[in-house]
């Protein structure tokens, strides 16, 4: 390892008990001459630096900016700005700004995200088939920047023409099919502009309802720290462990259904696995498509589905990446049922 450099494997030798308060100091000493990263609290600093800092104070994340992003992000869907037009069709309009902005993905650590709206995974946008969709779209970030959005629309539409910094441009199309769908930057370089956070997830429901459901949304996502290609936190909605402490609240033998999707970058496969438990998994989030009754899924960058499960007992149910590093790095969390 050069003096300059610190491998997600060296975060791993840590074990997971340590790895984000020792990480903290860490990348301060050898990860930020590379990538401007950050102590976002010089007190959590102190006592990061304490190596034999205990579980509980390790994951307790309730007051930093990270944690409260990706809480919000779990369960904030945006419906835009509706009018009903002559047609009888909805007209949604939405407004995104591209804008570099750092971002809180470990309990003190920092990473200098480009962003939709200034989070990490982007804004979830929700319409339903058929709507007439506008994204007004406005370029305050340092480069070019654009939005491509999966699922049937014009090509002129489709979001591969880079619009320079303080300029702007208005995506506009029917949403159609339904299913979850993604959005993301399309500006060389491609795993540059996803990476630092251009992404998200873009939910079209179907024309008849859903069974109603507690909602919410995950995007698998990771970071590099150190820029050599490879991740050293993994995380859902942008923070480690988030869901650990403050597991996610569920009534017992209620419907959960969960808008999966991956955009990590550098790996080729991120997963998804649930303890004690079989759910339901439908891909592209088609109720046309083969569904599979399992407890873990796979899924290639730019794959998404939709997760619905019941839970018959009452406890916390651990949910995670069935990788052990990504797990280790971030990617794990609670269900708690009541």
């Amino acid at each position: 390892m050069s003096d300059n450099k610190i491998s997600r494997r060296d975060i791993l030798k840590i074990g997971t008990t340590g790895a984000i308060g020792i990480a903290g100091s860490i990348y301060l000493n050898k990860v930020a001459p590379f990538s401007k990263v950050v102590h976002a609290d010089d007190h959590a600093s102190s006592s990061h630096n304490n190596h034999s800092a205990n579980h509980s104070n390790m994951f307790d994340s309730t007051k930093t900016e990270g944690y409260k992003m990706a809480k919000r992000l779990l369960t904030e869907f945006d419906y835009g700005k509706t009018t009903k037009q002559l047609d009888g069709r909805t007209l949604r309009e939405y407004q995104i700004v591209a804008v570099d902005k750092e971002i809180e993905i470990a309990k003190g650590i920092m990473f200098p995200g480009w962003t939709y709206n200034g989070t990490i995974p982007g804004p979830t946008f929700r319409c339903t088939e058929g709507d007439l969709l506008r994204f007004h779209f406005i370029n305050q970030g340092s480069h070019p920047h654009s939005i491509h959005f999966h699922g049937i629309h014009p090509p002129e539409m489709d979001g591969l023409e880079p619009i320079p910094p303080g300029q702007s441009f208005t995506y506009e199309f029917e949403a159609k099919p339904y299913g979850l769908q993604l959005y993301h930057c399309h500006v060389l370089p491609l795993r540059r502009h996803i990476h630092k956070g251009l992404y998200g997830n873009f939910i079209i429901d179907p024309k008849t309802p859903r069974e109603p459901a507690l909602e919410l949304n995950m995007a698998m996502n990771a970071f590099d720290l150190d820029l050599d290609g490879a991740n050293e936190f993994y995380t859902v909605n942008g923070y480690a462990f988030a869901f650990m402490n403050h597991p996610i609240k569920i009534k017992k033998d209620e419907l959960v259904r969960i808008y999966l999707s991956n955009l990590t970058e550098f790996d080729l496969l991120n997963s998804f696995h649930l303890h004690a438990n079989y759910f339901t998994y439908i891909p592209t989030g088609r109720n046309d498509n083969p569904t599979q009754f399992t407890d873990t899924i796979m899924q290639c960058q730019g794959e998404r589905g939709i997760i619905e499960v019941r839970f018959p007992y009452k406890g916390k149910y651990m949910f995670h990446a069935h990788v052990s590093e990504f797990a280790e790095l971030g990617w794990m969390g609670f269900f708690e049922v009541e």
